[in-house]
């Protein structure tokens, strides 16, 4: 049995086709989460280790790695390593060549094919100890001058502190990638301003959890964020990969989307935006209008192009109604956090963290913004305690735990009964 996910691993296993007297059970260990994983508002992963037990139990061979790192640093696709793997098991009686000359037969990314082919094989007899794979280095390509702002930008991050470069780096590409180099530029200020206030003493937790959530808080999920990932290559690449489709197939794909009439006036100009937010009448004809959700066909010409041309509107990006509402909160939420950094290092550490809280887009968003707020206001009834970092940890790890906040509900009432 062979399983190219590890949820397939445990899957498999509960619908009994794998045994212990007879299954070679071959899988790869990474993750590509179920729905149900991404629904919950914190860590909603399951727990791989747990299937890898229980794999280890149900079959009478085991092989397990990283067959989609493997296959990924070769530039192939994860059903090339597989193979090798399949191969490498001997649980077919076919020796290696015969593999090889059906995927040189194939005619199409063989070298390609080949490599990933011999990776799975030696991931398979154990001449990699893990599976994982060193990933391709990024490789930055463009014009010159955007080169030239991008290496300006690595030189301010290699003068952060260490502890903090490797995720204000991660930060950097993040908002870069959103929406430039002059917007890696205000990360970097703001961040900047944050380190400033920190220090060695406290090993910089400060400065690298700002470079974090400040990196998400920049870089939020609006109309144009989304409708640039859904046209990206990449991404349909991914998509053809995931389904299995040959080259002399087509394929398919439904988007659906389910705009709020916030979403569609915080694509207007600042002023304008919000004019129209503060007319009920209006937003409830845009409800209407937008609120029973549309699917477009992206693999043709006409829906494609109309996200493609909203995903380009990057320049525009930074004149609308939601880039304004972001950035006010962004600063009131930096603010707010360091306001207590003088008495309370740890406070201002755990109210930074609360932007974790807000995520996504539309309905998922709205829910993230309303936990955060009412996270954030907790402070204020914790004023002067001394474990008031430790119950606003509580509270949001409370938030995380379900998306209709009635653990966090309870969580708050325990907060206000001792206050």
């Amino acid at each position: 049995l062979i399983a190219a996910e590890m949820m397939e691993v445990g899957r498999a296993i509960l619908r009994g086709f794998v045994t212990p007297d007879r299954t070679t059970l071959i899988g790869s260990t990474h993750r590509a989460l179920a729905v149900s994983e991404k629904t919950v508002p914190g860590d909603g992963i399951a727990n791989a280790d747990e299937v890898r037990a229980a794999a280890e139990i149900a079959a009478q061979r085991l092989i397990l790695a990283d067959m989609e790192g493997l296959a990924v640093a070769e530039n192939s696709v994860i059903s090339a390593s597989l193979l090798g793997a399949l191969a490498a098991s001997a649980a077919l009686p076919f020796p290696r060549a015969a593999f090889v000359d059906a995927i040189r037969q194939s005619g199409k990314g063989i070298d390609a094919s080949l490599r990933a082919f011999d990776a799975g094989f030696k991931a398979a007899q154990g001449v990699t100890e893990t599976g994982k794979v060193d990933r391709i280095p990024l490789i930055m390509k463009g014009p010159q001058s955007l080169l030239d702002n991008w290496q300006t930008l690595q030189r301010r991050v290699a003068d952060l502190p260490e502890p903090v470069q490797s995720i204000a780096h991660a930060g950097l590409r993040k908002v870069v990638d959103f929406q430039d180099s002059a917007y890696g530029v205000a990360y970097l200020d703001r961040l900047d301003a944050v380190i400033d206030q920190d220090s060695a003493e406290k090993t910089w937790l400060l400065g690298t959890t700002a470079a974090k959530y400040i990196a998400n808080a920049m870089a939020y999920d609006d109309m144009i964020r989304v409708a640039d990932i859904k046209t990206r290559a990449t991404r349909l690449d991914r998509i053809r990969g995931e389904m299995g489709v040959l080259e002399d197939q087509l394929m398919q794909v439904t988007e659906y989307f389910h705009p709020r009439a916030e979403e569609i006036a915080g694509l207007l100009p600042a002023a304008l935006g919000a004019r129209v937010e503060g007319r009920p009448k209006t937003m409830a004809r845009l409800d209407r209008w937008f609120g029973k959700g549309r699917r477009l066909r992206t693999d043709g010409i006409p829906a494609f192009v109309l996200l493609h041309i909203l995903g380009g509107l990057k320049s525009y990006r930074l004149k609308t109604r939601r880039h304004a509402v972001e950035m006010a909160h962004l600063d009131d939420w930096l603010t707010r956090s360091l306001a207590p950094l003088a008495r309370d290092y740890d406070l201002s550490v755990e109210l930074l963290r609360c932007r974790r809280l807000i995520k996504g887009y539309a309905d998922t968003h709205a829910r993230g913004l309303t936990k955060f707020d009412t996270v954030m206001n907790a402070a204020t009834l914790l004023k002067d305690r001394k474990d008031a970092a430790d119950w606003i940890a509580r509270l949001r790890e409370a938030a995380l735990q379900d998306p209709d906040g009635n653990v966090l509900s309870g969580a708050l009432e325990t907060v206000r009964s001792f206050v």
